[in-house]
């Protein structure tokens, strides 16, 4: 298992209810595939520096997971699935 570090650009029209549903799939995404959160960080909204889907702004949100390798692709490809979110970075730490 390998140390990763992912960072979410959450849509940031979403209500609060909503904002903690796409966070609550991201988790649950992280545990289906056999990942292991170990932090997570929420930064708050941040103004981007180019629109990104139509929007200047967006809700930043870090995980800290060990993962097998086998499943980060897995993870990529569930994540730009859902519409929520904007952008997505994995990176190993």
């Amino acid at each position: 298992m390998n140390d990763y570090e992912a960072l979410f650009m959450i849509r940031p029209d979403l209500k609060e209810a909503d904002a903690g549903a796409a966070l609550k799939t991201i988790s649950d995404c992280l545990t289906k595939n056999k990942a292991t959160v170990t932090k997570e960080e929420s930064w708050g909204k941040r103004q981007l520096a180019y629109t990104v889907k139509k929007f200047k702004e967006a809700l930043y949100h870090k995980v800290d997971f060990k993962s097998p390798p086998s499943s980060i692709s897995k993870l990529r490809e569930a994540y730009a699935l859902n519409p929520d979110i904007l952008r997505i970075m994995i990176t190993k730490r």
